[in-house]
């Protein structure tokens, strides 16, 4: 199987190919530009196989060429809630055109199905069980999964979206979210950071993601689903504890308002059904490895 993996060099990207790849599963990277990086440190003996594809999401043609002898998709190219803040009108270029072109694209090569990000922004701060976003960020990605369910309905490709709460682990340094995976690097840097917002929140280790991709992906689909992935559910003080018993001497504090996504939500037993045992890392596994992916990097750079 050859699977084309839109936004390849970001965060996610990499940890859904590492996975992919040591499934034996090949990988078509597409992005704006190739930055492999990431991928080689967390799959260095594989990361080379990959096979990169430059284009913008945005235009067509460009997905269109970049699927090219691909059996599979999965899309996550996109940009996160600042920069569709910043531009909104970019933002719905990207996220929401980008991936009604990636549909298109999939429907024109006789594929069976489409699996992409969502995101857990589609929620707003009361309620994990009726969408209502407070985002730009938040409002294209519930739209993509309209669109979705249209494709479905209108064309019978079937989809998956993800829509995991706050991602962390390695790799992870941009994004309004991305405090944990930062704190998780100053920590073993032995340098100071404030993590920038408060309260409770869902985290969920990059693996367990990946993890849910690759179930997808070797799944027959019907339908056009979205799943929360919630995670564990914590303070952003316990993860502060959770570091500071890793690394006793770490410097982190966090600082502003929570974050304006739910943190309860309701059991999707559609979920289980379509894909069981799923794995769940435990918040101190998942601070852990992160650590240690980073204390690695800094000890190589001294």
């Amino acid at each position: 199987m050859r699977v084309l993996v839109t936004g390849g060099s970001g965060f996610l990207g990499a940890w859904i190919m590492r996975r992919l790849l040591a499934h034996g599963i090949e990988c078509v990277a597409f992005d704006l530009q190739a930055k492999p990086q990431l991928l080689h440190a967390l799959a260095p003996e594989q990361a080379d196989s990959v096979q990169w594809r430059t284009g913008d999401i945005a235009q067509a043609s460009d997905v269109t060429r970049a699927l090219d002898g691909c059996d599979a998709v999965i899309h996550l190219a996109g940009i996160l809630t600042p920069d569709c803040a910043a531009n909104p009108v970019r933002g719905a270029q990207i996220n929401l055109i980008g991936t009604l072109n990636v549909f298109d694209a999939a429907r024109a090569a006789g594929l069976q199905r489409v699996l992409y990000a969502s995101s857990a922004g589609v929620f707003g701060p009361d309620d994990g069980a009726t969408p209502y976003p407070q985002t730009h960020y938040g409002a294209f990605k519930l739209a993509c999964e309209g669109s979705a369910r249209a494709y479905w309905n209108d064309h019978g490709m079937a989809s998956v979206g993800f829509r995991p709460l706050v991602v962390y682990g390695a790799g992870r340094e941009t994004g309004s979210s991305a405090g944990p995976s930062l704190a998780c690097r100053a920590a073993a840097r032995g340098e100071r950071y404030t993590m920038p917002f408060s309260g409770s929140t869902g985290f969920v280790y990059a693996d367990d993601v990946a993890a849910a991709y690759h179930a997808a992906l070797l799944r027959d689909v019907e339908g056009a689903h979205a799943f929360t992935l919630a995670g564990e559910i914590a303070s952003v003080q316990t993860v502060i504890d959770g570091i500071r018993a890793i690394v006793p001497d770490a410097h982190i504090g966090a600082a502003g308002t929570p974050l304006p996504i739910a943190t309860a939500f309701p059991h999707d037993p559609a979920l289980q059904r379509l894909l069981p045992d799923l794995p769940h890392t435990p918040l101190e596994g998942g601070l852990r490895q992160t650590i240690a992916f980073y204390r690695q990097a800094h000890a190589a750079h001294r």
